[in-house]
């Protein structure tokens, strides 16, 4: 079979996600009494170090190499720029754990704010019903970063607010990837 540029960059896309979702899984499982109220991040600290911080860093690269994939497909530069910058805020915060605090905030809300951003320009990027959805998750995300950034956790914890804004980033990603993989009709 004949993969183009665009099914190669969804292919590359959805191992990137399943990596990154499969590596956080784990940490959480294998963190000492870890919870779903603290921070993500705090999974790159101690024993699961090793293992978050490479599936955040691979992550990154591949939402970067995705991005070089797109490149060549004539996909919406604003777009791919975000992408970009999603995948380096990403490789951030697998280099800079929450212990080393400015760098790593600022990877953080990078992949927060881009990520979100990106997945809101999908409606410019995707076609069909994808285009629909993609924004409603880079909005779903965006506005739970404002509320992280407030402190308005809603009875989630900080660490809950923090999955209202990766979770949508996550199914977008996954679906992202799955779009591209798909063969083009036109």
């Amino acid at each position: 079979m004949f993969f183009t540029n665009r099914n190669r960059a969804g292919a590359i896309l959805f191992i990137g996600t399943a990596w990154f979702l499969m590596g956080t899984i784990v940490s959480e499982v294998l963190y000492p009494g870890y919870r779903v109220t603290q921070m993500i991040s705090d999974l790159g600290v101690g024993s699961t170090a090793m293992l978050f911080n490479t599936a955040i860093f691979g992550f990154g690269l591949l939402l970067i190499a995705a991005a070089y994939q797109l490149n060549s497909t004539g996909t919406n530069r604003s777009f791919l720029v975000l992408l970009v910058l999603t995948g380096l805020g990403a490789t951030g915060v697998g280099i800079f754990p929450e212990t080393i605090i400015v760098p790593h905030a600022i990877c953080a809300i990078t992949v927060f704010v881009c990520g979100g951003l990106c997945a809101v320009l999908g409606y410019r990027v995707f076609s069909g019903p994808w285009a629909w959805f993609s924004p409603v998750l880079g909005i779903i995300t965006l506005v739970a970063v404002v509320l992280l950034g407030a402190k308005c956790y809603l009875g989630l914890g900080a660490g809950g607010m923090e999955r209202m804004i990766v979770y949508p980033l996550i199914i977008w990603a996954f679906g992202s990837g799955a779009y591209l993989l798909a063969p083009e009709h036109g």
